[in-house]
């Protein structure tokens, strides 16, 4: 399973799909959270709780168990894609972030369903892990 910024918000914030979304990443043979999705999370709650979240952040990997791993150069070129056919401003109504994008790349490369929070993935073709 690959963990979108989204999902990881959410367990994080404490929100009401925390404990479904928890359950789903401890149960999974293999999670992975690609360094990008990581950078982001980070961003998210630094805004949210200040410089001292990031220790929240790097805390709730531990805990969850997620493999931090680097994003491929194929990675790199299915982003590009993705945000060619479901990028904002392209006219598809997914309207996928930089995050995003990055988030269905890697889905796509490792072939593992991705785990996130609200319908914009639900547009594309990407596989959904709930």
């Amino acid at each position: 399973m690959i963990v979108d910024t989204s999902a990881f918000t959410a367990i994080l914030r404490g929100e009401s799909e925390a404990t479904d979304f928890a359950l789903r990443v401890r149960t999974a043979s293999r999670k992975l959270f690609p360094a990008p999705i990581y950078v982001e999370s980070c961003f998210v709650a630094a805004k949210d709780r200040g410089v001292e979240a990031i220790d929240a952040v790097d805390s709730l990997i531990r805990r969850l168990e997620l493999e931090i791993v680097p994003f491929t150069p194929d990675m790199a070129r299915v982003a590009v894609n993705a945000f060619m056919q479901y990028g904002k401003g392209r006219g598809h109504k997914a309207q996928l972030n930089f995050g995003d994008c990055m988030a269905y790349a890697a889905s796509k490369v490792e072939m593992m369903p991705l785990l996130f929070k609200g319908d914009d993935f639900r547009l594309t073709d990407v596989e959904a892990a709930i």
